[in-house]
Order: C-alpha cells, then sequence, then structure tokens
C-alpha cells in the first residue's frame, strides 16, 4: 500500500497526523474487504487553498474540510468485483496497486471543527480520512439512507482504530 502524504502548509505536520491518516486508511480497507494493494494521495491543505480547489471542482466558493476525487466510479459502494484489473487507468503500471484517488485535508478546518465538536484535532483527522475513503470506495451522502450508512461506517472506522467519541 501507497499512502503518499503531502504536505503544503509552512508547518511540519505532527507525525502523530500521519499515524492517524495511515491507519484509517488501512482500516477503511479493511472494513471494506478491498482486495487490492492501493496508491492513495493525501494532501494536507489551509482553509485558502481548499478553498479555490472547491470553487474549481465543485463550483463552490467557500473553504471545505475535506475533498474526495475518487478515479473509480463505482456502480455499487465497495464493488471490487467490478474492477477490471487490465485497466491501465486504475492501476499504476510500476507498482501494480490500485489508485483509488486523492484526498485533501484543511487542517485549518480540521482545527476548528475539533473545537465546534468538542473532539480531539486526531478524532478529526480520523473522520475526514474516513469520510472520504468511504467516498474514494463509492459512497455518498445525497440522500438520508446513504448518509446512514456512511456515518455507521465511519463511526466503526474510528472506533478500530481507537478514536471513540
Amino acid at each position: 500500500m501507497s499512502i503518499i502524504i503531502n504536505n503544503e502548509l509552512e508547518e511540519k505536520l505532527d507525525k502523530n497526523y500521519m499515524d492517524i491518516i495511515n491507519k484509517v486508511i488501512a482500516q477503511s480497507l479493511e472494513q471494506e474487504e478491498c482486495p487490492y494493494e492501493v496508491e492513495i494521495s493525501v494532501t494536507i491543505t489551509d482553509n485558502e487553498k481548499i478553498k479555490e480547489i472547491n470553487k474549481e471542482y465543485r463550483n463552490m466558493d467557500k473553504p471545505t474540510d475535506v475533498l474526495s476525487f475518487p478515479l473509480i466510479d463505482f456502480t455499487r459502494p465497495s464493488n471490487f468485483d467490478e474492477i477490471e484489473e487490465d485497466n491501465d487507468e486504475w492501476f499504476d503500471l510500476d507498482t501494480g496497486e490500485l489508485m483509488l484517488g486523492d484526498i485533501i485535508i484543511s487542517l485549518e478546518r480540521a482545527k476548528q471543527q475539533a473545537q465546534e465538536y468538542d473532539h480531539s484535532l486526531e478524532r478529526e483527522i480520523g473522520f475526514l480520512t474516513a469520510h472520504s475513503m468511504l467516498h474514494l470506495m463509492g459512497y455518498d451522502h445525497m440522500i438520508q439512507e446513504e448518509e446512514q450508512v456512511m456515518l455507521s461506517k465511519q463511526k466503526q472506522i474510528l472506533n478500530e482504530v481507537g478514536l471513540r467519541r
């Protein structure tokens, strides 16, 4: 598994945050029974940069906490049976890893939300990572039933890595 963490901030990223991101990604893949080694890119940025990306790709001129850019359009969430193993767009030709997509987290927004929700920054980073991983595997929350499924799965992932509320 290759998890590429890019820190766009001037401040050094705490190793603990990187460990949380790695653990949550691994647990998400295990929970969803992903049969492949995967490659995921995670970018840590600030509100200004995520606002630019949000405007460019979602036409929303405001900062957000996390953005997910899945490379695979699953017809059903986590249906890895539909993966075409000979698809050069989905697999890294050098490593053979399935490229699920990109995650972008605003550390600035994560800090604000951790305070708002009265929990640790570690839990917030874990939550945003779990949320985004589920998006990369085809989950969404546009209707209430889907949202409940995502919330349940996020909670399960966080509990498994010790980030309980």
